[in-house]
């Protein structure tokens, strides 16, 4: 703490703080990995409502009978829902201030997931620069992997989005 002001909040008023939300370009250095908390334990329900809003139907991933006489021998959670979960435990400090996603690539899914394990994210910020396009803001481009409670990555993938340049700036402008 410093000048009485707990770590991860800025001063809008007297005796009055506000949670950060988002890191700006500067903050998002190359070589940089954020570690993602807190973690998310995947339920029954998160695997039946993602996986059928998206479609899918696959008795793997919503019949226990089916599911038994698979090799793993129990319902595999979809890989929508390891994806949007992981994805989505990155936002708040990666992208939190982004204005637009741009592209995702080149996803793994390296490990089964069942409802109960519990997934962890980091995030390696592999590249960044200025747009040419939009002169307040920045390209940043990352890598995130998605690891269960034993470590064993479940998930790999990239991803690049617009950060602002002067994010106290959009935090002022937004109310955030």
């Amino acid at each position: 703490m410093t000048s009485g002001l707990p770590q991860g909040y800025r001063h809008v008023g007297t005796g009055r703080v506000r949670e950060v939300v988002g890191l700006g370009y500067h903050d998002l250095t190359e070589g940089l990995t954020i570690e993602h908390r807190p973690g998310r334990t995947i339920t029954e329900s998160d695997n039946t409502l993602i996986t059928t809003l998206s479609g899918n139907d696959a008795p793997i991933h919503l019949d226990a009978a089916y599911a038994a006489h698979t090799p793993w021998g129990r319902v595999l959670v979809c890989s929508a829902v390891t994806l949007a979960v992981v994805g989505g435990m990155t936002a708040r400090s990666v992208s939190g201030l982004t204005t637009a996603n741009l592209g995702m690539d080149d996803v793994r899914f390296t490990h089964p997931v069942f409802v109960g394990d519990t997934l962890y994210a980091e995030t390696e910020i592999t590249c960044r620069r200025t747009s040419r396009s939009r002169p307040d803001t920045g390209v940043i481009t990352c890598r995130t992997t998605g690891l269960n409670q034993d470590g064993a990555p479940v998930v790999t993938f990239g991803r690049t989005f617009l950060a602002p340049l002067d994010p106290h700036a959009v935090r002022t402008l937004t109310n955030y």
